[in-house]
């Protein structure tokens, strides 16, 4: 394994983006349990993209502008719909004094599905991941199998500690609702940023 793709990795995952903001939502909102949950998801979240870039299917969102785009605007509406959601203090963001295993649930799904329909995920396994790959490699699957491993083992790891730093302000946030009403509105603002984003994006 190289230093140049550890290093890109790295940066990649810590990079501010759509899983880093809802890990630290979940983190101010729920607390550290739910941060590590929500990076969890996340992480959960690569995998049937993994899966799409070994079958092939990646190729075909890549070449598909219409498989492209539906992709593509799925994942705006639902980065819209998680922002309407903040800004109520609904669903996977709301802030709950006491852990509830429906919202544990909710936080999962809401992680999973915010990466599942992010259509660049595939295109970056297929884009990225074979440059660290070498033409006389005898076993191309387990080195990509590999390294996609250690890319959600990090992305899992920087989350959660995005997530858990979050989490240790969370009681400051909460007992101040003039803070929690600004925190609500940022968040908000950052999944249609995010969702404006993505709609620009080209194949």
């Amino acid at each position: 394994m190289s230093i140049e793709f550890l290093l890109t990795t790295l940066i990649i995952v810590a990079s501010p983006g759509t899983g880093v903001v809802y890990t630290l939502a979940a983190g101010l909102s729920r607390g550290g349990r739910a941060s590590v949950l929500a990076a969890f998801a996340c992480t959960l979240g690569i995998v049937p993209h993994l899966i799409a870039a070994l079958t092939g299917l990646a190729a075909l969102l890549h070449t598909s502008a219409l498989a492209f785009e539906i992709v593509k605007y799925a994942g705006v509406a639902y980065l819209l719909y998680m922002a309407w959601q903040s800004l109520r203090e609904h669903g996977a963001l709301k802030v709950e004094e006491k852990a509830d295993p429906r919202s544990a649930r909710q936080v999962v799904m809401d992680g999973i599905l915010l990466n599942l329909l992010n259509p660049k995920l595939s295109i970056f396994f297929v884009a990225f991941l074979p440059q660290f790959i070498a033409p006389t490699e005898p076993n191309v699957l387990g080195r990509m199998l590999e390294l996609s491993g250690i890319f959600m083992l990090a992305t899992f790891v920087i989350f959660s500690i995005y997530g858990l730093c979050a989490a240790a302000m969370r009681d400051r946030v909460v007992g101040n609702p003039r803070v929690m009403a600004w925190m609500r509105r940022t968040f908000a603002a950052a999944f249609v940023l995010l969702g404006a984003r993505l709609a620009l994006q080209q194949q």
